[in-house]
């Protein structure tokens, strides 16, 4: 299983499509649209919104789980894109469960209006309507994918929920009402195109359990997003720890035997929401235009600060890590010094809440920098000294073995330490 151990953005997808080819499945348990991820091979970048990594790995069945809030229109497009640049995408390679529910346009609408009307309150949302799906999924009105391919059932449901839709947006906030007949009829023509890739998932990946053919659990977004244990209400609308994977697959968690977090070494952030550890000044800046640091899926900035120790070793906790994959290493290349957050002054650990949080004080150790230039390097021993200290003390602070660090935004531009990535 691979998780986000920050705040999402953290490189999952590199790490994912490096385990890939180890493995027949990758299953994609939660999240929407609304995390980007982005690869580079062989100088070619792909960003993916919905479809697993794995679809780059030509061995590799690609699983959009029940967990997964499914946009079809993107889903379409994302499909038409890889297959435009040269990629397999078909029935056998990709595969979204007819128990997943579906984002719906007015979802997008409410959302937008909603984060729109918050002014200075809002959260920082993508606008992609994922917080409004899965409200409807947990409210119990929402619509499935094998809703979504029956016609009778889908025009039931678009009629009612337009209706509804269409109250609130006029009355509470103004906007533009959704036409009936035009949903009706996009959603018609999306669920003819998506058909061939619909099937319950779950037999399918418990196959593959007993087959011991492997399966790669990818999570989007990060820890501290998540629902429950996240940085509230600055999070998503799902829950992006190891354990969603559970309940977003239909795979027991006694089928798991590694757990990978997946942590920049340094941190980010897009949109509101604490960062105690932010820098604002120059420094952020050049953290930001070195790590090319802007949302793959809205192009926002992003918010950057140094790596936050006590909210990695958080992680580690909730999502019982079994080893942690560092990335962009090499952007912290002629730094000078850096700063690492132990801790927070006169806490325990990581307050829960954004308030309290919001208030948190860092504790700072400072380490050397260096000047040599990372990139491509692929050897622990070529590293220089102070670059290995950095993840040394990573490891002993998070009480985590950083099994992967990576030098680069090419995908071997690793260095393996052990781990799952070994052999």
């Amino acid at each position: 299983m691979v998780v986000g151990a920050q705040r999402g953005d953290e490189g999952k997808v590199k790490v994912v499509d490096l385990l890939a080819h180890k493995l027949r499945h990758v299953a994609r348990f939660q999240g929407g649209n609304n995390a980007g991820h982005t690869l580079v091979v062989n100088g070619v970048k792909t960003i993916l919104h919905l479809i697993p990594s794995g679809i780059l790995q030509a061995g590799c069945v690609n699983v959009i789980g029940n967990g997964v809030v499914v946009d079809p229109g993107v889903l379409v497009h994302e499909i038409d894109g890889l297959v435009a640049n040269g990629v397999r995408v078909d029935p056998e390679r990709l595969v979204v469960s007819t128990e997943a529910h579906v984002i719906l346009p007015w979802h997008k609408a409410l959302d937008v209006a909603r984060e729109r009307a918050a002014g200075a309150g809002k959260i920082g949302t993508t606008g992609r309507g994922i917080g409004p799906a899965y409200e409807d999924k947990v409210g119990r009105r929402g619509l499935r994918v094998a809703d979504l391919l029956d016609t009778a059932a889908l025009a039931r449901h678009v009629e009612q929920g337009v209706a509804e839709a269409n109250r609130c947006l006029v009355r509470d906030y103004g906007a533009e009402p959704l036409v009936g007949e035009a949903v009706l009829g996009e959603l018609i023509a999306l669920a003819v195109r998506l058909r061939p890739y619909a099937r319950s998932t779950v037999r399918m990946l418990h196959d593959a359990v007993r087959a011991r053919t492997g399966i790669l659990f990818e999570g989007a977004q990060g820890t501290f997003l998540d629902v429950d244990h996240g940085t509230s209400p600055f999070v998503t609308s799902s829950n992006t720890v190891a354990g969603g994977a559970c309940a977003g697959s239909g795979v027991g968690p006694t089928a798991i035997d590694e757990v990978v977090g997946i942590a920049k070494a340094y941190c980010t952030r897009v949109g509101s929401g604490p960062v105690p550890t932010e820098l604002t000044d120059a420094l952020g800046e050049r953290l930001r235009a070195v790590g090319h640091e802007y949302g793959a899926t809205t192009g926002r900035p992003r918010r950057c600060g140094w790596f936050d120790a006590a909210m990695v070793q958080h992680a580690a906790m909730v999502n019982g890590l079994t080893g942690i994959a560092l990335t962009k290493l090499d952007v912290l290349s002629g730094m000078g010094e850096l700063r690492v957050g132990v801790g927070y002054e006169g806490l325990d650990g990581v307050p829960a809440g954004a308030a309290a949080l919001e208030a948190a004080r860092p504790i700072y150790e400072v380490l050397p920098g260096w000047d040599e230039d990372l990139t491509g390097v692929s050897s622990w021993d070529a590293l220089p000294v102070n670059a290995r200290r950095y993840v040394e003390r990573i490891e002993a602070l998070t009480g985590v073995p950083v099994v992967l660090v990576g030098t680069g935004a090419g995908r071997d531009e690793v260095i393996v330490r052990g781990g799952v990535f070994a052999g």
